[in-house]
Formats: structure tokens, sequence, C-alpha cells
């Protein structure tokens, strides 16, 4: 009871390297998202309206991609942009650009899966639509993507869930450099390892009611995506 009197108090008394670490922890998956959501959705759009030789193959491996090892993730980015790797003359690893390239290559995955999905279920209604005003693929994708838009947020929510949580990767690529790389998951390992509690259950109170709040918008946004009918 006492720790977590302690950690309230720490989050409500405004504690710089507390808030620090917050900041720090939205700006990578915030960057990480907003990169990977350009990226996905118009990729999704074109998989769900237009039939391919492999489009089962390409659904398959995004799927696959969803239960990707962040670990192995971070193993892979480090042998590749450490000082010996391939990519070394970039000279990223240890800084928060490595981090976001690592959560965009586990969330962008999930982002594309799930909307493919939704944006599937949208075509077959609008697909007799679009062949009787012979419509371009360019107008196909931006009404899929602007019909869909309140699914596609709470696919896009699911991703920055994941990013937040993640902690494998980032503690590899990033190093957990106090002040420079050190975000929630990794602070809390750390702290948990080193007895100091009151500060890992603080954070962990944070990534909780930041995980409420995406749930419910999550939830919001679903139920006016029933009303108005793009489910």
């Amino acid at each position: 009871m006492e720790i977590l009197y302690q950690s309230f108090s720490l989050i409500f008394s405004f504690d710089p390297n507390l808030y620090e670490i917050i900041f720090l922890s939205l700006k990578v998956s915030l960057s990480a998202l907003i990169i990977s959501t350009i990226l996905a959705l118009p990729i999704s759009a074109f998989v769900a309206i237009k039939n391919f030789y492999g489009k089962k193959v390409l659904k398959l491996f995004f799927n696959s991609l969803m239960a990707l090892p962040p670990v192995f993730v971070g193993l892979i980015l480090y042998i590749l942009f450490s000082k010996s790797g391939p990519l070394g003359f970039f000279e990223i690893l240890y800084t928060p650009s490595i981090m976001i390239v690592a959560q965009i290559i586990i969330i962008l995955p999930i982002i594309i899966s799930i909307s493919i999905e939704n944006l599937e279920m949208i075509n077959k209604e609008y697909e007799d639509f679009f062949l009787m005003f012979n419509t371009k693929l360019k107008r196909r994708i931006l009404t899929l993507l602007w019909d869909a838009r309140f699914s596609l947020i709470t696919c896009i929510l699911s991703g920055l869930g994941r990013a937040l949580s993640e902690v494998g990767a980032i503690i590899i690529v990033g190093g957990n450099i106090i002040h420079y790389t050190r975000v929630m998951t990794t602070t809390i390992a750390l702290e948990t390892s080193r007895g100091n509690l009151s500060l890992a259950m603080s954070l962990g109170i944070i990534l909780i009611f930041i995980a409420l709040l995406l749930n419910s918008v999550a939830f919001v946004l679903k139920n006016i995506s029933i009303k108005n009918s793009y489910e």
C-alpha cells in the first residue's frame, strides 16, 4: 500500500525525470505510429481491392509478421546498424531513431493485417458500384479509406498500444540510456530489478491509464462505425 501511495505521489508531484521518460515514450511510439499509418493504409487498401496472384500468400505473410518476436527484431537491427554492420554508417544505434525503426517493423504488420480485413468487407459492398462507374484505383482507395475511417482508427490505436508496451526490441537497440533512450517499459524493467518499485509502479499506472484511454476511444469509435454502417 505504501508503494502505491509513493507511486501516486511521484505522478502528481510532476517529477521531471518521470515525465521525461513518459514524453520520450510517447514521442517514439507516436512517431512510429504516424510513419506506419502512412505506409500501411495505402498498402492495405490496394491489397483489399486488387485480385492478383499471390494475394493470399501476401496476407498470410503480414499475418505471420504480427507474431514476430520483438527481441528478434532488435537483434537483427543491432546486427545491421552496429559499427561493423552493413548499415553502421547511419550511426543511429542507441538513439531514439533506431527505436522508432524497431517499433515501425513491429506495428506495421498489425495495422496492415487488421486494416485489410476491414477494407475487404467494405470493398465487397462497393464492388458493383465501382464497376458501374468504372472507378479508377486511386478513387477506390480514397473512398474505402474515407468510409472505413472509424474502423481504421481502431486498427491504428491497436498499433499504438502495441508500440507503447514494447520492451524487447527497444532495450536492445536503444540501450536504455538515461535522459536519452530510456522509455516507460525499459525503465519499469530496470527499476524493478533495482528494487525501486515506486518509480516502476508509477510508470505502470501511467501505462494502464493510457491503455484504458485507448480502449475507451476504440470502443466509442467502434459504436460510431456500427451506427454509420461502416462495418
